[in-house]
């Protein structure tokens, strides 16, 4: 089955064809490893694994390379580690790991290689090298600048003229720029943060170089997709294809650009000023499953502004504890085709989750577990959902035996007070004349039912 991309260096959507069948290679760029993940960064995270899903469904497990790259020296790494006291390691040590258990627990799997701009620094020398021998790079002053003039498509991925850019942009204006902008690849470092020896001096790399050394080494000269969020565009992405392209002129770089939209928080940006600025951990910590987190990430597809309310949470945990008693003891069938047409379809996540409540609508568990796990959802291994194991049968007994009794007397205040405490306690009452069924709803909490009699 074909799959069709919105390629944001054409402006369309197109048959996605890899160049090579047998290693089709992805790589998106990741966090920079100094604090939390806050929300808006799970959502690159949860769409570009839905993607590697997606590949590996169609062109095989072991034919696809994905790689994410961590960020570990930045400027702002440098401020936190002087900040707590701590060695500027100990600080991305221990981020990463927060990171890679808090993308796990909204089901996001390890990508195939996860390089730190640390372990990458000589082949940036040499590419930067290889820069400034071609005449698209020199040095100044302990520096070394990317001539944005040297490369005449700068500017091609955003649709933004360099004119417009020196007009619009709020660049760093230094005595050694050629042109304002021109962009730093190597800069010098004080003696009490990170550095490495260079032709250059001691000094670390610009943001932007990393990345592409890491694509080059990992993935060669040109591959399939790269992807990031859009606020990544301009200037980060525009700069990987200067410098890249520059360096090795018969590689074309990455084939397909992605980028996901940004997510906002009741319909506002969030910000720690609104005071609806959270992270991951929040969440989890607040007793929302990561299943949820991911659902209601889905439902948004990835090109359009991703709005997280509160509405959207409950929905979406009253939805999964619904399909996960659907599934319960049943073995996944095949991917229904509807599921994967919604996927190969610009990865239409909301379309297939869609199909996935028709599915859940017509009692059709195998299918609906297929079809939800290919996005990474009711997967076994996902956390957060303990409550669902709580033995409800004794409530459904004593609401049937009260029910029966209220409809003998035609006092009906007893079972009105037990439906009421149950609702109370996050359970979903449903009556009907063939039975009694109860189910844990979103705020679901075993504890109240302790205090029921």
């Amino acid at each position: 089955m074909d799959i069709f991309l919105t390629n944001t260096a054409t402006r369309k959507k197109e048959r996605f064809t890899p160049l090579d069948a047998d290693n089709v290679r992805m790589y998106v760029c990741g966090p920079t490893v100094y604090d939390r993940a806050h929300l808006g960064n799970a959502r690159p995270a949860i769409v570009f694994d839905v993607l590697a899903r997606l590949l590996r469904h169609v062109y095989g497990t072991d034919h696809v390379t994905y790689v994410r790259n961590f960020t570990d020296v930045d400027d702002k790494i440098n401020a936190r580690a002087a900040a707590a006291g701590r060695s500027i390691g100990d600080i991305t040590d221990e981020t990463i790991g927060w990171y890679l258990d808090d993308m796990a627990a909204v089901g996001v799997q390890e990508p195939d290689h996860m390089p730190r701009a640390t372990q990458y620094i000589p082949q940036m020398v040499a590419m930067i090298a290889g820069l400034i021998d071609s005449g698209h790079a020199y040095a100044a002053e302990g520096h070394v600048l990317f001539a944005v003039d040297s490369y005449k498509n700068y500017g091609a991925l955003s649709g933004r003229s360099v004119d417009d850019m020196i007009a619009g942009a709020r660049v760093e204006v230094a005595p050694y720029k050629r042109n304002p902008m021109d962009f730093v690849l190597w800069k010098p470092s004080s003696a009490d943060i990170p550095g490495w020896d260079s032709p250059w001096g001691r000094g670390r790399p610009g943001w932007h170089i990393e990345c592409s050394a890491m694509a080059l080494e990992l993935l060669g000269e040109s591959f399939d997709i790269h992807g990031g969020g859009n606020d990544l565009m301009f200037p980060h992405h525009e700069n990987e294809i200067a410098q890249s392209c520059c360096a090795h002129p018969d590689g074309a770089f990455a084939k397909v650009w992605l980028h996901n939209e940004m997510l906002q928080v009741e319909g506002k940006k969030m910000s720690k000023s609104l005071g609806n600025f959270f992270t991951v951990r929040d969440l989890l910590d607040q007793g929302v499953p990561g299943e949820v987190i991911r659902f209601v990430m889905l439902s948004t597809h990835y090109r359009k502004p991703m709005d997280w309310t509160e509405k959207k949470r409950e929905e979406a945990e009253k939805t999964l504890r619904k399909w996960r008693g659907l599934v319960a003891g049943i073995e996944a069938g095949p991917v229904p085709t509807a599921v994967l047409s919604a996927l190969v379809d610009d990865l239409n996540t909301s379309g297939a989750l869609a199909e996935l409540h028709r599915l859940a609508a017509n009692g059709e568990a195998a299918a609906l577990k297929a079809g939800a796990e290919l996005l990474g959802l009711l997967d076994d291994d996902l956390g957060g959902w303990d409550d669902t194991q709580v033995d409800l049968s004794k409530w459904t007994e004593r609401l049937i035996t009260v029910r029966a009794a209220a409809m003998q007397s035609k006092d009906f205040s007893e079972l009105d007070r037990l439906k009421t405490a149950l609702t109370g306690a996050g359970i979903e009452v449903r009556m009907s004349k063939t039975g009694v069924e109860l189910v844990p709803a979103a705020g679901f909490d075993p504890a109240r039912l302790e205090d029921l009699t």
